[in-house]
């Protein structure tokens, strides 16, 4: 059965730091193009940062690039998304999802194909 489990979320003033991390069961991480999405509340879920499997490529919310940064340990099966200098309007739900065999990283969320049970992270002011 293929399982995501994000941990990692909390709450944290602006400006402050978090890292969220996904373990994925190793047969779905191997060659799965690894994301994060984030659904505030009233809003839809949107595509947050992403990163392939085959060259490592990323790519990122317009508004978290500089701030947000996504890795990938292979050995551990383990997506990681460091979040620095944040915002009250990071304030979301933050899913880890895997596009299993996609070489390339795609932002809408219909390509993924695994998803995980989500980790709140509060932004205060």
């Amino acid at each position: 059965q293929v399982q995501l489990a994000e941990s990692g979320g909390g709450l944290v003033q602006a400006g402050g730091s978090l890292r969220l991390s996904c373990v994925a069961s190793e047969r779905t991480f191997r060659r799965a193009t690894m994301a994060w999405f984030r659904q505030a509340p009233g809003k839809e879920r949107q595509f947050v940062a992403g990163m392939s499997w085959s060259d490592s490529s990323t790519a990122y919310l317009d508004s978290v690039k500089g701030r947000f940064t996504i890795s990938r340990d292979n050995a551990k099966s383990t997506v990681y998304l460091q979040m620095n200098s944040l915002k009250v309007e990071d304030t979301a739900v933050y899913y880890c999802a895997a596009d299993q065999f996609a070489t390339v990283v795609l932002t809408h969320e219909e390509a993924y194909d695994y998803w995980g049970q989500g980790t709140q992270v509060t932004v205060s002011s």
